[in-house]
């Protein structure tokens, strides 16, 4: 029993200048509708749950935002057996208020810092610098951080460009992986065969997680060789479409 779980960014659609505008192609969304026909499927991506969802907008997937803070079943059951019952699993629920009120602080802070951006993924916030001069890249990192100073209840984490904000709580997208391997009724089963496709230093995460196992597979996204821990690359999201499309 296959299992696919996608990043979404730079996995399913390429990197953008402008993270709202990370459209993925027609095709992109037939290669991934064929996949869920046959194996469940999930996107676990660092964005909010809704914002993937208005991007993939396929029903019958398994959508993990907030690096899996937030869980939520398919609304429609494509043709297999496995168990398609409305997961929702929100385990920093209770840090909502604060990470509001952070990212009100980094917006105003970065206002002064052209071409910064801050996105508020509900669970977690990421602060993008795709289109900050390099020379300003350490400026935005210690305001960034002293915005957090005050906040021992959150950590900073980073991603491809970005500065990621989250709870202070061991949850990540290994967690997802397996919460979501567990509802599906696939836990401690020797049979099934995950696999994890995904670009980003977050991802690594659920590579560990395979890799410990030993079971399934990670698949990194890069260009040019990284250390990690998958097992094999694809260049880019046109070499992941064309994976999907034989699988």
């Amino acid at each position: 029993q296959i299992v696919m779980f996608l990043d979404y960014d730079g996995t399913l659609s390429p990197i953008v200048k402008d993270p709202d505008s990370a459209v993925m192609t027609e095709e992109m969304r037939d290669a991934v509708r064929g996949v869920a026909q046959h194996f469940p499927t999930a996107i676990v991506s660092g964005r909010c749950r809704d914002k993937v969802f208005n991007f993939v907008k396929l029903e019958e997937l398994y959508y993990a935002g907030s690096h899996g803070m937030g869980i939520k079943g398919p609304a429609k059951v494509s043709n297999r057996k496995a168990k398609a019952d409305e997961i929702l699993c929100q385990p920093a629920t209770e840090f909502l208020p604060v990470i509001q009120e952070v990212y009100k602080t980094l917006t105003a802070k970065m206002k002064s810092i052209h071409g910064a951006m801050v996105e508020n993924n509900k669970f977690c916030l990421s602060v993008h610098f795709r289109n900050v001069e390099e020379d300003k890249w350490d400026t935005l990192a210690r305001e960034v951080r002293a915005v957090l100073d005050g906040y021992k209840e959150l950590c900073l984490t980073k991603g491809r460009k970005v500065l990621e904000i989250r709870p202070s709580i061991k949850w990540d997208k290994g967690n997802a992986l397996e919460l979501l391997l567990e509802s599906l009724g696939y836990e401690g089963r020797s049979d099934v065969f995950p696999i994890y496709i995904g670009d980003d230093r977050t991802d690594e995460d659920a590579f560990k997680v395979l890799r410990n196992n030993g079971q399934g597979i990670g698949i990194l996204v890069t260009k040019s060789p990284k250390e990690t821990s998958a097992s094999y690359s694809l260049r880019e999201p046109a070499e992941v479409k064309e994976f999907l499309r034989k699988l």
